[in-house]
Protein backbone atom coordinates (compact mmCIF):
# COMPACT_ATOMS: atom_id res chain seq x y z
CA UNK A 1 0.00 0.00 0.00
CA UNK A 2 1.24 3.54 -0.79
CA UNK A 3 1.28 6.27 1.66
CA UNK A 4 -0.58 9.30 0.00
CA UNK A 5 -1.69 12.54 1.23
CA UNK A 6 -4.83 14.56 0.77
CA UNK A 7 -4.44 18.06 0.60
CA UNK A 8 -7.58 20.75 1.00
CA UNK A 9 -8.41 24.52 1.26
CA UNK A 10 -11.05 26.52 2.08
CA UNK A 11 -11.99 29.75 2.04
CA UNK A 12 -14.04 29.91 5.12
CA UNK A 13 -13.45 28.49 8.37
CA UNK A 14 -17.33 26.80 9.98
CA UNK A 15 -17.79 25.16 6.66
CA UNK A 16 -14.36 23.78 6.16
CA UNK A 17 -14.23 22.55 9.78
CA UNK A 18 -17.89 21.06 8.91
CA UNK A 19 -16.37 19.40 5.34
CA UNK A 20 -13.14 18.30 7.39
CA UNK A 21 -15.43 16.32 9.83
CA UNK A 22 -17.10 14.60 7.16
CA UNK A 23 -13.69 13.66 5.50
CA UNK A 24 -12.87 11.56 8.78
CA UNK A 25 -15.91 9.96 8.77
CA UNK A 26 -16.02 8.92 5.07
CA UNK A 27 -12.77 7.01 5.30
CA UNK A 28 -9.78 5.34 7.26
CA UNK A 29 -7.33 8.26 6.99
CA UNK A 30 -5.24 10.13 9.22
CA UNK A 31 -5.58 13.66 9.78
CA UNK A 32 -2.31 15.62 9.66
CA UNK A 33 -3.46 19.15 10.12
CA UNK A 34 -6.37 20.79 9.94
CA UNK A 35 -6.19 24.89 10.66
CA UNK A 36 -7.07 28.53 9.44
CA UNK A 37 -4.54 30.09 7.66
CA UNK A 38 -4.41 33.70 6.41
CA UNK A 39 -6.61 35.29 5.44
CA UNK A 40 -9.49 33.35 6.45
CA UNK A 41 -8.89 30.38 4.91
CA UNK A 42 -8.69 27.12 6.30
CA UNK A 43 -6.15 24.25 5.24
CA UNK A 44 -6.80 20.45 6.33
CA UNK A 45 -3.75 17.53 5.26
CA UNK A 46 -4.53 13.99 5.72
CA UNK A 47 -2.78 10.58 4.65
CA UNK A 48 -3.32 7.06 4.08
CA UNK A 49 -3.96 4.64 1.33
CA UNK A 50 -4.23 5.89 -1.62
CA UNK A 51 -7.93 4.89 -2.41
CA UNK A 52 -9.27 6.29 1.40
CA UNK A 53 -7.20 10.02 1.03
CA UNK A 54 -9.46 9.87 -2.52
CA UNK A 55 -12.73 9.14 -1.17
CA UNK A 56 -12.08 11.77 1.59
CA UNK A 57 -10.74 14.46 -0.31
CA UNK A 58 -13.87 13.87 -2.57
CA UNK A 59 -15.88 13.70 0.70
CA UNK A 60 -14.49 16.83 1.86
CA UNK A 61 -14.62 18.91 -2.06
CA UNK A 62 -18.72 17.99 -2.23
CA UNK A 63 -18.96 19.38 1.85
CA UNK A 64 -17.06 22.36 1.45
CA UNK A 65 -19.13 22.70 -2.28
CA UNK A 66 -18.50 26.87 -2.91
CA UNK A 67 -16.01 27.40 -0.29
CA UNK A 68 -13.23 24.97 -1.53
CA UNK A 69 -10.58 26.25 -2.82
CA UNK A 70 -9.07 23.69 -4.46
CA UNK A 71 -8.06 19.84 -3.35
CA UNK A 72 -5.42 17.21 -4.24
CA UNK A 73 -4.50 14.04 -3.57
CA UNK A 74 -0.56 13.23 -4.02
CA UNK A 75 -0.63 9.24 -4.33
CA UNK A 76 3.12 8.72 -2.73
CA UNK A 77 4.65 11.98 -1.16
CA UNK A 78 8.03 12.30 -1.38
CA UNK A 79 10.04 11.56 1.88
CA UNK A 80 11.21 15.25 1.97
CA UNK A 81 7.45 17.17 2.21
CA UNK A 82 6.93 16.52 5.81
CA UNK A 83 9.73 17.89 6.93
CA UNK A 84 10.19 20.37 5.11
CA UNK A 85 6.24 21.55 6.29
CA UNK A 86 7.87 21.65 9.63
CA UNK A 87 10.61 23.92 9.24
CA UNK A 88 13.04 20.79 10.44
CA UNK A 89 15.13 20.49 7.82
CA UNK A 90 18.80 22.10 8.46
CA UNK A 91 21.16 21.93 5.40
CA UNK A 92 24.60 23.23 6.14
CA UNK A 93 25.80 23.69 2.50
CA UNK A 94 23.46 25.66 -0.08
CA UNK A 95 25.08 26.07 -3.73
CA UNK A 96 21.67 27.36 -4.99
CA UNK A 97 17.84 27.86 -3.93
CA UNK A 98 14.85 27.51 -5.79
CA UNK A 99 11.63 29.26 -4.65
CA UNK A 100 8.44 28.67 -5.64
CA UNK A 101 5.67 30.90 -4.76
CA UNK A 102 1.87 29.10 -5.13
CA UNK A 103 -1.42 30.88 -5.59
CA UNK A 104 -3.34 28.69 -3.56
CA UNK A 105 -1.43 27.49 -0.02
CA UNK A 106 -1.62 23.50 -0.79
CA UNK A 107 -0.34 24.07 -3.84
CA UNK A 108 3.17 24.47 -2.25
CA UNK A 109 2.62 21.23 -0.93
CA UNK A 110 2.12 19.57 -3.99
CA UNK A 111 4.89 21.99 -5.95
CA UNK A 112 7.59 20.63 -3.04
CA UNK A 113 6.61 16.98 -3.90
CA UNK A 114 7.00 18.06 -7.64
CA UNK A 115 10.56 19.60 -7.14
CA UNK A 116 11.46 16.66 -4.92
CA UNK A 117 10.95 13.96 -7.90
CA UNK A 118 11.81 15.92 -10.49
CA UNK A 119 15.68 16.31 -8.98
CA UNK A 120 18.35 15.75 -6.72
CA UNK A 121 17.25 18.51 -4.55
CA UNK A 122 16.67 19.23 -0.68
CA UNK A 123 13.44 20.66 0.75
CA UNK A 124 14.13 23.62 2.88
CA UNK A 125 10.76 24.73 4.16
CA UNK A 126 7.25 24.71 2.55
CA UNK A 127 5.22 27.81 3.58
CA UNK A 128 1.43 28.04 4.04
CA UNK A 129 -0.53 31.04 4.08
CA UNK A 130 0.44 32.49 7.30
CA UNK A 131 1.82 35.77 6.24
CA UNK A 132 1.86 35.03 2.91
CA UNK A 133 -1.82 36.56 1.90
CA UNK A 134 -2.91 32.89 1.78
CA UNK A 135 -0.58 31.98 -0.83
CA UNK A 136 2.34 29.32 0.01
CA UNK A 137 5.64 28.96 -1.09
CA UNK A 138 8.80 26.31 -1.24
CA UNK A 139 11.94 26.51 -0.79
CA UNK A 140 14.57 23.82 -1.81
CA UNK A 141 18.54 23.54 -2.69
CA UNK A 142 20.77 21.62 -4.49
CA UNK A 143 23.46 22.05 -7.31
CA UNK A 144 22.47 24.75 -9.54
CA UNK A 145 21.17 22.32 -12.58
CA UNK A 146 19.26 20.18 -10.26
CA UNK A 147 17.57 23.39 -8.64
CA UNK A 148 16.80 24.84 -11.98
CA UNK A 149 15.30 21.20 -13.42
CA UNK A 150 13.89 20.80 -10.28
CA UNK A 151 11.86 24.36 -10.81
CA UNK A 152 11.31 24.06 -14.35
CA UNK A 153 9.28 20.42 -13.77
CA UNK A 154 7.27 22.46 -11.44
CA UNK A 155 6.95 25.49 -14.28
CA UNK A 156 5.57 22.57 -16.84
CA UNK A 157 3.37 20.86 -14.41
CA UNK A 158 1.30 23.65 -12.09
CA UNK A 159 2.38 26.74 -14.00
CA UNK A 160 -0.19 26.09 -16.70
CA UNK A 161 -2.79 25.97 -14.73
CA UNK A 162 -1.48 28.92 -13.10
CA UNK A 163 -0.67 27.62 -9.74
CA UNK A 164 2.56 29.23 -9.86
CA UNK A 165 2.56 33.00 -9.11
CA UNK A 166 6.58 33.62 -8.91
CA UNK A 167 9.44 31.61 -9.00
CA UNK A 168 13.43 32.05 -9.00
CA UNK A 169 16.87 30.19 -8.99
CA UNK A 170 19.46 32.13 -6.95
CA UNK A 171 23.37 30.69 -7.66
CA UNK A 172 25.52 30.80 -4.65
CA UNK A 173 23.30 32.63 -2.44
CA UNK A 174 24.63 35.18 0.13
CA UNK A 175 25.26 34.11 3.83
CA UNK A 176 23.47 37.29 4.69
CA UNK A 177 20.35 36.14 2.68
CA UNK A 178 20.79 32.32 3.81
CA UNK A 179 20.61 33.28 7.39
CA UNK A 180 17.69 35.70 6.39
CA UNK A 181 15.28 33.34 4.78
CA UNK A 182 16.08 30.12 7.14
Amino acid sequence: MSKALGLVEFKTVPVAVYATDEMIKAAEIELILAAPACPGKYITIISGDVAEVETAVKRGGTAGGTFLIDSYVIPSIADGVLPALTGTVNVPDIEAIGIIETIAAITSILAGDIVFKAAQIKLLEIRLARGLGGKGEVFYTGELGAVEAATKAALESIGNEGGIVSSTVIARPSKALIEAIA
